[in-house]
C-alpha cells in the first residue's frame, strides 16, 4: 500500500463580479500565520492578454485584496447562506429560535405583502 496518493486539484473554476467567494491568502497561509481565510466579494476581474485571470477583492469585514488568484477562491454559492430560511420547520413552536435574525425579517417582510393587493403604477 502506498502512502502517497494523488493531490486533490481544483477545476477551474472563474468567478464574476459581486460573487461572494472564500479566499486563503497563500502567503500567510504557507507561512504559518494566522487569519488567512476571508469571506470576499469580487469586486473587479481583470483577464490579461496571456490568458491569466487576476481578481479585486473586498473582504466583508473591510480592505481591499488586490491580484487574487482564483485557485485560492471558492465560490459561497447563495443557496448555502439562504439554507436557514429554505429548510426552517415553519410549523412548529421553536421555529424562531432556529433562524437568524435576517431570515426572521425577510420572512416578516414577506407576509406583510403577500396578502395585500398589487398597486397598479402611477400613470405619467
Amino acid at each position: 500500500m502506498h502512502a502517497y496518493s494523488e493531490p486533490v486539484t481544483a477545476k477551474a473554476v472563474s468567478f464574476q463580479r459581486d460573487d461572494f467567494v472564500l479566499y486563503r491568502d497563500p502567503v500567510r497561509f504557507w507561512g504559518g500565520e494566522p487569519d488567512h481565510t476571508f469571506v470576499c466579494r469580487v469586486s473587479r476581474v481583470d483577464t490579461y492578454v496571456s490568458g491569466g485571470v487576476r481578481y479585486t477583492l473586498l473582504p466583508v469585514k473591510g480592505g481591499v485584496i488586490n491580484d487574487a488568484r482564483g485557485e485560492y477562491m471558492r465560490l459561497l454559492p447563495p443557496a448555502d447562506a439562504m439554507r436557514d430560511i429554505d429548510t426552517a420547520p415553519l410549523n412548529t413552536a421553536g421555529a424562531v429560535d432556529g433562524m437568524t435574525a435576517a431570515a426572521m425579517a425577510w420572512l416578516t417582510q414577506q407576509h406583510q405583502t403577500a396578502n395585500r393587493r398589487p398597486e397598479l403604477p402611477a400613470r405619467g
